[in-house]
């Protein structure tokens, strides 16, 4: 089984991954072992995670999620995928409520 994951770091950022074994990763990250960017924001707590079939898929997951912001990120993890479907056109348009309101 394979994971895409998102860690909540100590500063309230995101970090996107995915692994064929997620305890063990996890334990990296908290051991200041898994990526630069998690040693440097400790404690990190698992916030999300899918499971796959495959590496292929769940890394597909990963470069997907990264390529998203933090707010949809964080709709996404919270409500799964109907929370961010349409995510950008709304978000267009409250940009476009809040121009006309200034």
């Amino acid at each position: 089984m394979a994971h895409a994951y998102m860690l909540r770091c100590c500063d309230g950022t995101l970090y996107v991954g995915s692994t064929i074994d997620l305890d063990q990763r996890l334990r990296q990250h908290q051991a200041g072992m898994g990526a630069e960017y998690t040693k440097r924001r400790l404690p990190v707590e698992l916030f999300w995670c899918g499971e796959f079939d495959a590496i292929d898929e769940a890394f597909a997951w990963e470069k997907r999620l990264q390529g998203w912001s933090h707010a949809k990120r964080v709709a996404f993890a919270e409500g799964g995928l109907d929370a961010v479907i349409g995510w950008q056109k709304r978000q267009r348009a409250a940009k476009g409520r809040a121009a006309s309101a200034r």
